[in-house]
């Protein structure tokens, strides 16, 4: 699959003699010296296959999130371990984009054998995914190391769309995560698609009781009702973020604010006052000299979250040959 990839995205592979990586905490530019061509590689790979498929961004902004969100950014979601494997996990149900981090490690490998972890891959990737959705360009730190465990059952406390505010909140902060990062990062919806499965109980049984959910907008219920019909289809995907899908925007909180929130769990980002008020900021606030910047914010919380759980030094972690796969 690997070299199928690398060779339908036409890459161009330079040599390099290295040799190998030491113990360092993140940082901006750490494979500078040992595979300075690291980022670009990633990205230039990233950027291939979205020409071969638009969903990729979405995709690998997803995989990013879930890979930190269990064990810390440390590439166990990728592992395929048979039947305990993370990815089979009910809540990483539907993550895609495994194929284009196995294919730009593939590259790194041929370039930079044993150097740059899957988990610094994820995390590249996922900052090259935002740049291509026309999101904001920013630096992310590297360094991590890959982790030695993967199971399904360590998964189980991910953040879930039926999830109370009060949980989602709970649930950020086990992870280092304020209320502000969960507003922020729920934002990168603004990319991708949910299938009408996580829809059904909010559009025909919200709350265990027959009917919708009120918060949403008359007119987006109506058309939600027709894209996701009480025996159609569970499976058929539809934009996240509605008349946005395909563009890095503010678009999307903008949408929640209004009642045109599809995801259960980000209609309920207006049922604390709390996260309510830091989603009113971004448009409330006309002074330009405080207003705050969701670009900024989102790339701060991408960077916070970079961090959750990282593996450093020899003990703690490796640097997988294959991502699917520990050495």
């Amino acid at each position: 699959m690997n070299n199928m990839l690398i060779v339908m995205f036409g890459m161009i592979i330079p040599g390099y003699i290295l040799t190998g990586i030491s113990e360092a905490r993140l940082k901006v530019g750490f494979y500078n010296k040992m595979c300075p061509d690291a980022e670009s590689i990633v990205g230039g790979f990233v950027r291939s296959a979205t020409e071969f498929d638009p969903r990729v961004p979405a995709f690998l902004l997803r995989l990013h999130f879930h890979d930190c969100f269990v064990q810390g950014c440390d590439g166990s979601v990728l592992i395929a371990n048979g039947p305990i494997s993370e990815k089979l996990a009910p809540a990483h149900q539907g993550l895609k984009g495994f194929d284009v981090i196995e294919g730009a490690k593939a590259l790194l490998e041929l370039m930079c054998p044993g150097v740059v972890s899957c988990a610094d891959i994820v995390a590249i990737a996922a900052r090259d995914a935002v740049a291509i959705s026309s999101g904001p360009i920013y630096k992310v730190e590297t360094g991590r190391r890959d982790g030695f465990i993967s199971n399904k059952t360590l998964a189980d406390k991910m953040p879930d769309f039926r999830d109370s505010i009060q949980l989602l909140k709970h649930k950020f902060f086990e992870k280092g995560l304020d209320d502000k990062d969960l507003v922020v990062l729920s934002g990168a919806h603004t990319i991708g698609t949910t299938a009408c499965f996580f829809l059904m109980d909010r559009l025909y049984n919200f709350s265990s009781r027959e009917g919708p959910d009120p918060s949403i907008d008359k007119d987006l219920l109506l058309e939600l009702m027709e894209t996701c019909p009480p025996n159609g289809d569970i499976n058929f995907r539809l934009p996240i973020d509605h008349d946005s899908g395909d563009t890095f925007d503010i678009q999307i909180l903008e949408n929640i604010r209004n009642g045109f929130a599809v995801l259960q769990s980000d209609a309920k980002l207006m049922d604390d006052p709390v996260t309510k008020r830091i989603l009113d900021s971004y448009f409330m606030v006309t002074n330009q000299s405080v207003k705050p910047s969701f670009e900024a914010d989102f790339v701060k919380s991408m960077v916070k979250m970079g961090r959750i759980g990282v593996k450093n030094g020899p003990k703690r972690g490796e640097i997988r040959r294959v991502c699917n796969t520990f050495n």
